[in-house]
């Protein structure tokens, strides 16, 4: 069973939109890169292998999603505002967390939860987009006769691909930990947040998604 989707119409030509977030990706793709050669050729001591190596993850991950990032939508969308707010909290936060060095000089223990935690935000979020298949989109669409999805990480939770995303973005700012990417990582939150709120007022009038939503969290069960 497949889930709702809500989008904004493309306009003609290339958007205000699509140009500062690509401008954007290219930054933090750039800047992903230079840190993680620096990291990676100075590999003696094992905290920049780890750097390195987490850098090196962020952007393969990245690279992974490129298709649907820039993927135009297959009908009208119901908005922009909040892709615009969402897609420019991530990257920022990207370039804020990467440009300083990363606080650890040597390895210590304290490094592997922050790993853990942005591995499991890939993974769920990965596992939430193939539940959605070819319907997993950036926009925010809605489309007639659609069934819901409620297999896989959807029977816990209504935004799983949110809930990773915020999840692995978690672990990176605890990794590269730095006040600035702290307050990236809640700007964020709140464009998360307000998204979700878009999002569903959009769907909340598709056949079967007050029902789909009953029961569930949004993106933590037993929290919100």
């Amino acid at each position: 069973m497949t889930r709702p989707e809500a989008t904004t119409s493309p306009r003609a030509g290339i958007d205000p939109v699509t140009v500062l977030t690509r401008l954007l990706f290219v930054v933090a793709f750039t800047v992903l890169v230079v840190r993680g050669v620096w990291y990676l050729s100075s590999a003696g001591e094992p905290s920049h292998l780890i750097s390195g190596l987490l850098a090196v993850g962020y952007l393969i991950w990245l690279s992974v999603e490129i298709p649907v990032t820039f993927r135009k939508p297959a009908q009208p969308a119901a908005e922009i505002r909040t892709l615009a707010v969402y897609a420019c909290a991530r990257l920022t936060l990207v370039v804020v967390a990467m440009v300083p060095a990363a606080p650890w000089s040597r390895f210590s223990w304290w490094m592997i939860p922050p790993i853990v935690l942005f591995v499991a935000g890939i993974a769920l979020r990965l596992t939430a987009i193939r539940a959605l298949g070819a319907l997993y989109t950036h926009h925010v669409l809605r489309r007639d006769r659609h069934p819901i999805v409620t297999g896989g990480p959807y029977r816990l939770v209504r935004h799983p691909a949110y809930a990773g995303m915020l999840l692995a973005n978690l672990g990176f700012v605890l990794y590269f930990l730095s006040p600035v990417s702290v307050l990236a990582l809640l700007a964020l939150l709140g464009g998360l947040i307000w998204r979700i709120r878009t999002e569903e007022r959009v769907l909340w009038s598709a056949p079967g998604y007050p029902e789909f939503a009953t029961g569930r969290a949004r993106l933590v069960p037993g929290v919100w």
